[in-house]
């Protein structure tokens, strides 16, 4: 006997409702409202294959309305992926469960992305749509033809982040992505009325997408919606009319269907409603059958495209099946090592943002999967090289992309670009926009992705931009996230092993703090080792009865050495440990790091920022030297004086302490 339509639906609605109410906690409303929209995609439209959720070609479902995580759940499920068994669904929202409060990156699962933050998703999807049109260029369309899928829901589209994304999607005319919009006239709070007036079809329409409206209870223009979206020239969102918590005589249509459990009674009702007899988690055998044989056309369409891939030439297969991924490791090292060798003999005084551009240089022939871009700061980030070819909507066929004055959306871009195989991107802004980015920054750190954040003007030695610009506590925030390495180099030498550091690493994020003035070559000895591998290394000592450790980062290694000077001259050994990445540092073992910390020494911490970040060094009896104020606007030389990173201030700030021991 055929499985009715509204069946199949039923099967994620009551999927969820069990598993919220089972938790006592979650998002029933949304799955049960756009349970036959989904059903409708994954029945007749989208390509993907449980049997292998890795499939390059797959078509990304991306479930940006986070808090509906049971719909997505419940999908995987019934149409077989080996991740989410019955006993997840079970354990909903408990400890270790996959089926976590909002949906968690797992590569393999099913599930493409960490969503919950509100636009987030929507923003990796735009990634993952301009991932597809770069290899669709590179491989051919008859090899790449993926398309993205997002279900947003008035959250997201509130979110400004929405706003840079779906703009960015319109310029750059990403047919292959469609968004289908929940639109349910309801937020926790209550009505969006509340809050919201905007004009959806202007707005999107304005931005350049096709605006498409149905009815999100209707099979038929639900599909027929689908189908006229996979063939329109730009992207496409359709708004869907829904009612929040479908089948709920008493909470549908409300708030109370929102964000909390149905409770027995209702559900009870719910169940009497919609027909349902089967008890909590229990879908029936012909309905679980029909949804298992959905999942399997999937493997038919993955063995097509193989087909035709193996039609191809041997360089395609190879790195189409392993997802177009060639980390060119050893000869990155070759790289690198050639680079130090020609600085050292050079020893040029260069600002680091200068230094990470000559990095990018060199390195762009070994790695066709590096996709850079900028926030609109592409001659003063310096992330723009002569090898970067710029991507446009009407040729893909390059490896930058101009973001425009969008650090929210660049970031969240990013991500989508990591996640969607095979690319490592890299973006760029001023370190004090970081803020702008700091979402998806901790997304990505949260995901393990391999996601690059260049952050020029580091300090207030960008001088006359003036205390809106200079960052104070950002590099401490960003030092705050777990699982995301933070770089400062303090010259060329620096610049290019922490380049090689991020691009060796596998599954955390790094964000490169650049500077905007010249600092001079520090090192004065050559080495092929990579000593920003370990955090921190020891730049130059007078002897080995020290008295003063000096510690520094970045531009402030400069004035370390030249303290250290100072204070030679004044009988007062010491040595100078720069130390581009804490993260990196803190793992090490205590042998190592006793040896650069000398703890019979007085340590003093020097860096153009905020010290709570340093303070973790001094064993109780050091001085963090620092800045917890604005700056100022004026020449940063000024500057440093003015707020007392002076070499004379910091002379007599060592002194007074060595005397008080």
């Amino acid at each position: 006997m055929k499985v009715k339509f509204n069946q199949l639906s039923n099967a994620i609605r009551f999927l969820s409702i069990d598993a919220v109410q089972k938790a006592n906690s979650g998002h029933p409303g949304m799955p049960m409202g756009m349970a036959d929209v989904v059903t409708v995609l994954f029945k007749y439209h989208l390509r993907f294959n449980p049997e292998n959720p890795n499939w390059i070609n797959r078509d990304r479902f991306i479930l940006s309305a986070g808090h509906g995580s049971m719909l997505l759940y419940s999908l995987l499920y019934l149409t077989g992926y080996k991740s989410i068994s019955i006993e997840d669904i079970k354990n909903f929202r408990q400890l270790n469960s996959i089926c976590a409060g909002h949906p968690e990156y797992k590569k393999g699962s099913g599930i493409e992305t960490t969503t919950g933050p509100l636009g987030q998703g929507l923003g990796n999807a735009v990634g993952m749509a301009i991932a597809e049109e770069i290899l669709k260029k590179k491989f051919s369309s008859s090899l790449i033809n993926n398309k993205t899928y997002v279900i947003a829901s008035d959250g997201d589209l509130m979110e400004g982040i929405s706003h840079e994304a779906i703009s960015l999607a319109g310029h750059l005319k990403l047919k292959n992505l469609i968004v289908f919009f929940d639109n349910n006239k309801i937020s926790i709070d209550g009505p969006t009325s509340l809050s919201v007036s905007d004009d959806y079809k202007k707005r999107f329409e304005g931005y350049g997408w096709n605006f498409l409206e149905i009815n999100g209870h209707n099979e038929k223009q639900i599909s027929k919606a689908i189908t006229k979206a996979t063939k329109a020239n730009k992207p496409t969102i359709i708004s869907c009319k829904t009612i929040i918590g479908f089948g709920s005589p008493n909470k549908s249509r409300k708030a109370s269907s929102h964000g909390a459990p149905l409770g027995d009674e209702e559900i009870a009702l719910v169940r009497k409603k919609l027909k349902w007899n089967s008890e909590a988690f229990m879908i029936p055998e012909d309905i679980l059958s029909a949804w298992r044989e959905i999942g399997k056309k999937g493997i038919k369409s993955e063995k097509k495209w193989l087909e035709i891939l193996e039609k191809k030439n041997s360089n395609i297969k190879s790195v189409l099946k392993d997802t177009y991924v060639d980390s060119n490791l050893k000869e990155l090292e070759n790289i690198i090592k050639k680079e130090k060798k020609k600085y050292f003999d050079s020893k040029p005084s260069m600002a680091t943002r200068q230094c990470s551009s000559a990095t990018i240089e060199s390195i762009s022939s070994i790695f066709p999967q590096l996709i850079g871009g900028s926030a609109d700061l592409s001659g003063s980030n310096n992330t723009k090289t002569n090898s970067s070819k710029v991507i446009n909507s009407k040729n893909f066929d390059g490896n930058y992309i101009h973001y425009g004055v969008r650090e929210h959306g660049m970031a969240a871009i990013m991500n989508g670009l990591a996640l969607y195989g095979g690319f490592i991107p890299y973006g760029g802004t001023f370190l004090i926009f970081s803020d702008y980015c700091k979402p998806s920054i901790r997304l990505a750190a949260l995901m393990g992705l391999k996601v690059i954040y260049i952050f020029s003007h580091d300090s207030i030695g960008l001088g006359e931009d003036g205390p809106t610009h200079q960052p104070i506590e950002q590099l401490t925030g960003l030092r705050a996230i777990p699982n995301l390495n933070v770089f400062r180099p303090a010259d060329i030498n620096e610049t290019l092993e922490c380049w090689q550091i991020a691009l060796k690493s596998k599954n955390t994020p790094s964000a490169i703090a650049l500077s905007r003035q010249k600092l001079p070559y520090i090192n004065p000895k050559f080495s092929e080792k990579n000593e920003c591998e370990n955090g921190a290394y020891i730049v130059k000592m007078t002897s080995h009865d020290v008295k003063v450790t000096l510690v520094a980062s970045g531009s402030e290694v400069e004035l370390a050495l030249n303290v250290h000077d100072e204070l030679k001259k004044i009988g007062i050994e010491s040595k100078v440990v720069s130390m581009p990445c804490q993260e990196l540092f803190d793992i090490q073992s205590d042998d190592f790091k006793r040896n650069i910390l000398d703890e019979e020494s007085l340590i003093v911490t020097i860096e153009a920022g905020s010290v709570l970040s340093w303070k973790k060094y001094l064993g109780g009896k050091g001085i963090s030297l620092g800045i917890d104020k604005f700056g100022e606007s004026a020449p940063y030389k000024k500057v440093y004086e003015h707020l007392n990173l002076s070499v004379e201030k910091i002379v007599l700030v060592i002194q007074e302490k060595l005397r008080k021991k």
